[in-house]
């Protein structure tokens, strides 16, 4: 009998651990899906803490919130964005859109970068804010919605600051191993200090080759560039974009003349409608 109790004791035991042992699995894959409770309201505005600010160049910072533990998630689909509030130099409330770099992989903080412009107001609030303030922060908004799979391919058309989006969702889709979307993005700027997140984004085509490529376009280009010079032309989209298709979505995000050129380009190019989606 001691025999069988003692059997039965070490069977309970293995069964407890076998069960915690799923659930911890279970919460993992639930966090990674991005399923779990995010932090975010999208009708109010919640603040979260600044806990770093790295200056990036002259007038570009990455800014780093706290969420309230170290295993919190924002909670923001691929694709979509927050709304941010603040104080313009004059003290009036402002509000403007702006899309993290980080993931809901990235536990318990998100990340913004940010280019501050002389006369932004939005701009002001950023330039001053100190380690241990808060952002208020709304969301998610936007109207892109990503599933895996939905294309074969992406092509992407950034202009500066409106690279963020275009970062998010191809590091969201080459990061995850059962995805096989190939990602082509154009990214335009004025000169080589201009470009956001180049580290990353050459990174990102050392390490996926096969799936992620990327054209710099510069307008006032440095000695011995070799990449794109001037604007976005039709001939740079046809060379470095996919080919119009049923299964192919081109997105496109960047000042407004930017946006309206690259709609007439794509227009011209016979990609309907339903293959472009500006952010």
């Amino acid at each position: 009998m001691d025999f069988l109790q003692g059997q039965s004791t070490e069977t309970m035991v293995a069964v407890a651990v076998a069960v915690v042992a799923v659930a911890a699995g279970a919460a993992f894959l639930l966090l990674r899906s991005g399923k779990s409770k995010g932090c975010l309201n999208p009708e109010n505005f919640k603040k979260f803490k600044l806990v770093e600010k790295k200056q990036i160049s002259h007038n570009v910072a990455k800014f780093k919130f706290a969420l309230p533990t170290p295993t919190s998630v924002l909670g923001l689909p691929i694709g979509q964005h927050i709304s941010c509030r603040g104080q313009d130099a004059t003290g009036e409330e402002v509000m403007k859109p702006y899309t993290p770099t980080t993931l809901d992989s990235d536990l318990g903080y998100f990340e913004l970068v940010i280019k501050m412009y002389p006369q932004g107001r939005m701009s002001h609030h950023f330039r001053e804010m100190k380690v241990g303030d808060y952002l208020s922060v709304k969301g998610p908004k936007g109207r892109f919605k990503y599933q895996v799979g939905q294309v074969r391919a992406f092509g992407m058309l950034a202009g500066g600051s409106g690279i963020t989006p275009m970062f998010q969702v191809a590091r969201a889709i080459l990061e995850n191993p059962n995805d096989n979307t190939k990602v082509h993005l154009i990214y335009a700027n004025v000169t080589y200090e201009d470009i956001l997140l180049k580290e990353e984004l050459d990174n990102m085509a050392k390490t996926y080759p096969d799936r992620f490529k990327i054209y710099y376009v510069l307008n006032q280009p440095p000695e011995n560039w070799n990449g794109g010079v001037g604007f976005v032309s039709k001939e740079m989209i046809q060379s470095h974009c996919p080919a119009p298709a049923d299964d192919i979505q081109i997105l496109r995000c960047g000042p407004p003349p930017m946006n309206k050129a690259m709609a007439a380009h794509l227009d011209e190019l016979n990609y309907t409608k339903e293959m472009q989606f500006q952010f």
